[in-house]
């Protein structure tokens, strides 16, 4: 019997990841351009309706990305009239950025995309939690191995001892 490839592409998780993050903001696309917004925008707009106000660095945290990557997305949820973004009147360093009225409302029509995309997805309630709880776990276990990256590498992985310089042949 022949072992498998461990280097083959099918195999890796992190291509079936790629994979399947591009597949599903794709299938997001046209169940979100009825309301006008983008998959990231809907991320940012799901942390405000849960929170009705963020400021940036908590925003940035929670969807797990940069400042200067929401900066852009939330100048264009401000010029659609579904955020405001104003500076702390306790901090003039924070940025608080809040639900405009027509931010709130515009919740209630997305409060269809879930179970729509469960249609699509032709994936039952349960499945779909059972997904995301793995998908959390990953998430988890992705964090814990940038904060300790090698508690124990795997004898093939751990780094192999520098070998002695060979001497030149004697006379």
């Amino acid at each position: 019997m022949t072992v498998p490839d461990p280097l083959t592409l099918e195999r890796q998780v992190c291509f079936a990841l790629t994979v399947a993050s591009r597949g599903i903001v794709s299938a997001y696309k046209p169940v979100l351009d009825p309301l006008g917004i983008t998959h990231p925008q809907y991320l940012v707009l799901l942390a405000l309706w849960e929170h009705r106000s963020l400021d940036l660095s908590s925003l940035a945290k929670m969807l797990h990305q940069e400042a200067s990557t929401l900066s852009p997305l939330l100048k264009r949820l401000e010029a659609q009239g579904l955020a405001r973004r104003q500076r702390s009147a306790a901090d003039e360093r924070r940025l608080e950025i809040t639900l405009t009225p027509a931010g709130e409302a515009l919740r209630e029509r997305a409060e269809q995309v879930p179970l729509e995309m469960a249609r699509r997805l032709r994936m039952t309630p349960e499945e779909l939690t059972e997904l995301h709880l793995a998908m959390v776990e990953l998430i988890a276990a992705s964090q814990r191995s940038l904060d300790d990256p090698a508690p124990e590498l795997a004898p093939a992985l751990a780094p192999r001892p520098a070998r002695a310089p060979e001497s030149a042949p004697g006379p």
